[in-house]
């Protein structure tokens, strides 16, 4: 694969006998030529379990205490006083069985999360198809299927993320943009990887985080002491 120009420049910056630090690894990151837009820093880890065992789905949400540099777009499914709720927590969209055709016939996708109160979840289903492969379909497990509406909306809205495992065992996660800094990315990234040491699941056996590197969207990977 042909690499560009500023690709090349940013690998000359990494050590590979090197062992690095997460800060160091930032700093190093933050140190390479600049894209022309506001890069997301994005973790990497990759865990020694199996995620084709039910006991052993590594998943669940954190709230990075400098956010991840985007304000994330909520839409919410409600009726009564859940949808006003909804409505003055700041939802960015409130609706019901009405969003049905909207999403499925006209490619609606104008929201980042979907929020939606427990009875709602029927309506829902009917977008398994449309929702599931974009990652979109609400889950008790990342808090978006809740009656505090209000909560799950404030914690979107101050930078709640969510983590799981894809089919070959890596955790892929944004947390931060270029422009943070390197103190509160290292704060983000060290908030994150607790809660997935948190999340280790009883039935994992021997070595649990295999590697772990980071890297911006357009930049190459450092891995980081794990």
């Amino acid at each position: 694969m042909k690499r560009g120009k500023k690709y090349l420049e940013a690998e000359k910056l990494i050590d590979k006998t090197k062992s690095y630090s997460a800060k160091e690894a930032i700093e190093t990151i933050l140190k390479m030529p600049k894209a022309k837009f506001d890069e997301t820093l994005e973790l990497h880890v990759k865990l020694g379990v199996d995620s084709k065992q039910a006991d052993q789905q590594v998943r669940g949400t954190v709230v990075l205490p400098h956010g991840k540099g985007k304000t994330l777009k909520v839409l919410v499914f409600a009726k009564g006083d859940k949808a006003k709720e909804a409505e003055e927590a700041g939802a960015d969209f409130v609706g019901a069985e009405e969003l049905v055709p909207k999403i499925e016939k006209e490619n609606w996708f104008e929201y980042d999360v979907i929020v939606a109160t427990p009875d709602m979840m029927g309506v829902i289903g009917r977008l398994g198809k449309v929702l599931g492969p974009k990652g979109l379909m609400p889950n008790p497990k990342s808090g978006t299927v809740t009656m505090d509406v209000k909560k799950a909306i404030s914690e979107i809205k101050s930078g709640k993320v969510e983590y799981r495992l894809d089919k070959t065992n890596i955790i892929h996660l944004g947390f931060g943009k270029v422009s943070f800094g390197a103190e509160k990315l290292t704060e983000n990234y060290n908030t994150v990887m607790e809660a997935i040491n948190r999340a280790k699941p009883a039935a994992a056996k021997g070595q649990y985080v295999k590697s772990i590197a980071i890297s911006t969207t357009m930049g190459p990977g450092i891995y980081v002491n794990s």
